[in-house]
């Protein structure tokens, strides 16, 4: 695990309407992470938004 691993262990992914996943940002908070994916949701479009954690051996975790 690196450092930014551990500072920014908070994701936004974004599905797209063929199924394709893209990691959009890392932040260091929950709070910060929603707040963008919230954000993003409410632009209207088909893709989806939400917020996984990094878990501490690096693996991503449904939040």
């Amino acid at each position: 695990m690196n450092d930014s691993t551990i500072t920014l262990p908070w994701l936004v992914i974004r599905q797209d309407d063929n199924g394709n996943r893209y990691r959009v940002g890392r932040y260091a908070t929950r709070a910060e992470a929603q707040k963008i994916a919230d954000s993003l949701d409410s632009r209207g479009h088909r893709q989806l938004y939400w917020v996984e954690r990094i878990g501490q051996n690096g693996a991503e975790t449904a939040n």
